[in-house]
């Protein structure tokens, strides 16, 4: 008889730190670094004050990562934000998440990125009128597939990856630097440009630590890390610190080649700066370096995001099916599966609505920065609620930078409910069916939760 290798298996220790800091910086590091420092240069009036929005959001992004340090090494779960709603607010609270992330949140992550990359791929070799779809659903099934194999092949893709995104990078910030001529322009340009579109740096700060977003994806691995609890610490501060200075370099050599009005006023600014230095060619090598950058996001946010899908079936009877690891490839084959699923799902609805379909995966904007307010406040909670639990790391200063990540994922909140407007309403009814789903849950289970209670696992 065959034996079963996926039922009562939990997550081994089998990541490296090189492992992780790849999975985090291949997230954060993705397409938007080549979009939004336009948007960042509109709304600030000075080089000084642009350079510093970067600065700020590194330094606001550390301080996150140190609330994160002390949830994730204090209770480390594959669930990552689910486990750590969920063990401060319950089971409700946590499925809602769960449900969000796995219906618009990460799916529409990955189907925006594999979009990304079949619309750069597609510049370099067209497969016809559906080319950009085309692509991004072959990137969906390749990269879970590759996931599905095993762990190991996983994270070799994803460290392969990353060293061609960083190369990229650099790359582009060497053609600022150092191969573009300085760039000319009236000293008045720069306030008039600020002048004209508001010069918010609340707003330039939104677009800054958008472009931030991801580095607490690495709660999801925090069960798999192996030498320590405390390594997580090293991780997360270390990948911070190689996005910071990517990000200041990359914005150095836009600053430079195209001054601070040429940037706000650009649309596509990596395209133009390459075009600068090395024409047509210039143009093509940006295609590749985008494309890139976008599959090493991807496959980055399909190895994490199946695991808050995991975390989920671990929880409830009814999807217990998600809830398998399977010990032979050292991951979540089923919940994997469901996430690639859920992601062609959304990736083929660009065959009729392209522009509905990036509209909607922007206005979960506001879902996403409500639960990470929570999650801020769950350390709060956490550590009235279980004072005794072994805590390797600790948040230095508490509660004054804990207070400073929930102030800053407040003002986000706000912030993306200001932008975005009545769009927002999208990410509401997203939840308002989770909350109708949570509610058949209980009935099919019997009119409660399952009592097996995974949140007093402190391994």
């Amino acid at each position: 008889m065959e034996k079963d290798t996926t039922h009562n298996v939990a997550p081994k220790h089998q990541l490296t730190v090189t492992d992780a800091v790849a999975i985090i910086v291949g997230i954060v590091i993705g397409a938007g670094i080549f979009r939004t420092p336009s948007l960042v240069a509109a709304n600030t009036d000075s080089d000084f004050l642009f350079l510093f929005a970067w600065v700020l959001g590194g330094a606001v992004s550390l301080i996150g990562a140190l609330c994160y340090a002390e949830l994730t090494t204090a209770f480390p779960n594959a669930g990552g934000d689910y486990h750590f709603i969920g063990r401060a607010y319950g089971k409700k609270l946590a499925f809602l998440f769960a449900w969000a992330r796995m219906s618009v949140i990460q799916t529409g992550s990955i189907a925006l990125l594999a979009y990304i990359f079949g619309d750069y791929l597609s510049q370099v070799y067209s497969l016809g009128e559906f080319s950009s779809v085309i692509y991004a659903a072959l990137v969906v099934i390749v990269l879970t597939a590759i996931n599905i194999i095993g762990i190991r092949l996983g994270t070799g893709t994803q460290k392969l990856f990353t060293v061609a995104e960083v190369a990229g990078v650099l790359l582009i910030a060497a053609a600022g630097l150092i191969f573009a001529p300085t760039a000319v322009e009236p000293a008045t340009a720069v306030t008039e440009t600020a002048s004209s579109s508001g010069n918010f740096i609340g707003l330039a700060m939104v677009f800054v630590l958008l472009t931030f977003g991801g580095w607490n994806e690495a709660a999801y691995i925090s069960a798999e890390l192996k030498s320590g609890k405390r390594k997580m610490v090293r991780v997360l501060v270390i990948s911070i610190l190689i996005i910071t200075a990517a990000y200041l370099l990359i914005n150095f050599g836009f600053l430079r080649a195209l001054g601070h009005s040429n940037m706000a006023q650009s649309d596509a600014i990596a395209v133009d700066l390459m075009r600068i230095v090395w024409g047509e060619t210039g143009v093509w090598l940006i295609g590749i370096i985008v494309a890139v950058s976008a599959l090493t996001s991807a496959n980055a946010t399909i190895f994490t995001g199946a695991r808050t899908n995991y975390a989920l079936g671990k929880d409830f009877r009814v999807l217990s099916f998600l809830g398998r690891w399977n010990s032979q490839t050292s991951g979540p084959v089923n919940a994997l599966l469901v996430q690639g699923f859920i992601s062609l799902l959304l990736i083929s609805l660009g065959l009729f609505t392209r522009s509905g379909f990036e509209t909607i995966i922007e206005y979960t904007a506001p879902v996403f920065w409500f639960f990470f307010l929570l999650v801020g406040i769950a350390l709060f909670i956490l550590r009235k609620k279980e004072p005794d639990a072994h805590r390797p790391f600790r948040v230095p200063l508490y509660p004054v930078i804990p207070i400073i990540f929930c102030l800053t994922s407040a003002y986000l909140l706000y912030s993306s409910l200001m932008y975005t407007g009545i769009g927002a309403l999208v990410g509401l009814v997203v939840l308002f069916i989770g909350v109708l789903l949570l509610a058949l849950l209980k009935k099919i289970e019997g009119g409660e939760l399952k009592q097996k209670d995974i949140y007093t696992v402190n391994s």
